[in-house]
């Protein structure tokens, strides 16, 4: 490796690092929160057999799992503007990433609290408790415990996905990566380099995973 190039990843590693922690990390944060917020919502009305809402869901699932992200931030970045919506690129990308992964994740926390015995449910109306209580303190923790990894995984893919929000001009690590690349032209060192990141980004999320599943088994083990 010559000495231009080594200045080059010296003075971009830095750059690109405070992009991902200050503008990736939270972008990845805040889709996240909002799609397990719509994908609580949208499984539980699954869940429930909500005639209306159900069809309504599942129409949104199709939607959102049957085009790309990539068609999806456009839409909403460059063409909403022509019906009088206008998003900053930031928020754009939260709502897009969010909704777009929420789809997925529904039908995880659906598949998950459908693995719950019926009979807990009949358990519950036994003692007097109402579908509301029994849903939050019976179905849904060990639901949620059963749908951890999946939702991990989620969050982890999530955290690479931010990566298309450059195509609508979010300054996040990859459009840092493409900023430096068009003042020094060094494309490969770049983005690879700019792969490294997200690779220490993902492998600090999927131990947290790993953690979060020992957890969740030794409260499993304990509560057994």
């Amino acid at each position: 490796m010559d000495e231009r190039l080594w200045n080059i990843l010296v003075d971009s590693f830095p750059k690109m690092l405070e992009y991902g922690v200050k503008v990736t990390i939270p972008l990845t944060i805040l889709s996240f929160a909002l799609a397990m917020v719509v994908a609580l919502i949208v499984a539980m009305i699954q869940y429930a057999h909500v005639k209306v809402l159900r069809q309504i869901c599942r129409f949104y699932i199709w939607i959102t799992r049957g085009t790309p992200l990539l068609v999806q931030l456009y839409i909403v970045f460059y063409g909403l503007p022509k019906v009088g919506i206008v998003l900053d690129a930031f928020p754009a990308a939260v709502v897009v990433l969010g909704l777009n992964e929420a789809a997925y994740m529904a039908e995880t926390i659906r598949g998950a609290l459908e693995s719950v015995s019926a009979g807990q449910l009949e358990a519950g109306y036994c003692v007097g408790m109402s579908w509301t209580k029994i849903m939050w303190h019976v179905v849904l923790p060990q639901a949620m415990r059963t749908a951890f990894p999946a939702l991990s995984n989620s969050m982890i893919a999530m955290l690479k996905e931010t990566s298309m929000a450059a195509t609508i001009t979010v300054m996040e690590l990859f459009r840092q990566a493409q900023v430096i690349n068009g003042r020094v032209y060094e494309p490969l060192a770049l983005y690879i380099e700019a792969a490294v990141i997200y690779l220490i980004f993902c492998t600090i999320l999927t131990w947290l995973q790993h953690r979060g599943e020992k957890r969740l088994a030794t409260y499993g083990g304990a509560k057994a």
